[in-house]
């Protein structure tokens, strides 16, 4: 692997593109929720250049659908992409779930896989999480997760099989400081995963999670400004470098392939190898 590190990919970000390919997911329809930006913006991209539809919901509508525009009006002159609609989505409403695999539906005639990827990521010291972080954080990165779990299983159940993904985290089998509340929202998402896989499979629908570590995204960016920190930080990763929102999105596209067609309450860490440390 060429090391990438420079002054401007101090974390030595692997950034190159991902080569798979699974021909068997082209002209199927996913449904990502909290696509509007980040992994998720990543996630609809990179499937709709692989010759997947998909309906992107994210709480920020104008934001969504103006994504959507781009991606499609990036990908016009590829052969075989995709096609992306933008839609509002509250992940703490079931309503919303509904309508996005309604649009679904509606616009491509079909869906196959749904991604529950919408977060929120709160900090504070325990005795100062307060009643509206609590409902906040479990609203959306667990309730949001149940939510959209079932309405992909409703229609699933009526076409026989689908798949399922769900965004958990590598906070999820690990403790920090003020990271109580997003910790244990993260711990539920991977336990309700596995709960949701043991029930759903005798109707042939398939649910895995995902475990990102310590990614190249927003939300690190202080870090990797901060050498020290970053030090620190990338010592308790066994790679030695940080993870590419890329690499996120290549178990997700292992995941809904077919290769991945006898694997149904995994939860496959992308992180280096930080959870063992």
């Amino acid at each position: 692997m060429t090391d990438l590190a420079s002054t401007t990919n101090p974390g030595r970000v692997d950034l190159s593109p991902l080569p798979a390919r699974n021909p068997e997911l082209v002209g199927r329809t996913a449904v990502i929720t909290g696509a509007g930006r980040g992994m998720g913006a990543l996630f609809l991209e990179e499937l709709a250049l692989r010759g997947v539809d998909v309906v992107g919901g994210d709480l920020d509508g104008t934001a969504m659908s103006d994504l959507a525009d781009k991606i499609n009006a990036n990908h016009s002159g590829t052969e075989g992409a995709g096609r992306v609609i933008g839609v509002a989505a509250d992940v703490t409403d079931p309503a919303a779930h509904d309508l996005m695999a309604e649009t679904a539906l509606r616009e491509f005639g079909r869906l196959d896989m749904w991604v529950n990827n919408a977060g929120v990521f709160p900090q504070a010291d325990f005795t100062d999480i307060t009643p509206e972080q609590l409902a906040a954080t479990y609203g959306v990165n667990v309730n949001g997760v149940a939510y959209g779990g079932q309405t992909a299983a409703r229609h699933f159940r009526s076409v026989g099989g689908g798949a399922i993904v769900n965004m958990a985290s590598v906070a999820a089998v690990r403790a920090r400081v003020t990271r109580a509340t997003y910790n244990s929202s993260k711990a539920a998402v991977k336990h309700l995963t596995t709960c949701m896989a043991v029930e759903l499979g005798p109707d042939n629908i398939r649910v895995n999670s995902i475990a990102p570590g310590f990614i190249d995204t927003e939300m690190t960016r202080w870090v990797q400004e901060d050498p020290a920190a970053l030090d620190k930080a990338l010592s308790t990763v066994p790679l030695r470098r940080l993870g590419a929102p890329v690499e996120v999105f290549a178990a997700l596209y292992f995941l809904l392939s077919d290769s991945a067609r006898y694997i149904t309450g995994a939860n496959i860490p992308v992180d280096g190898g930080s959870q063992h440390v």
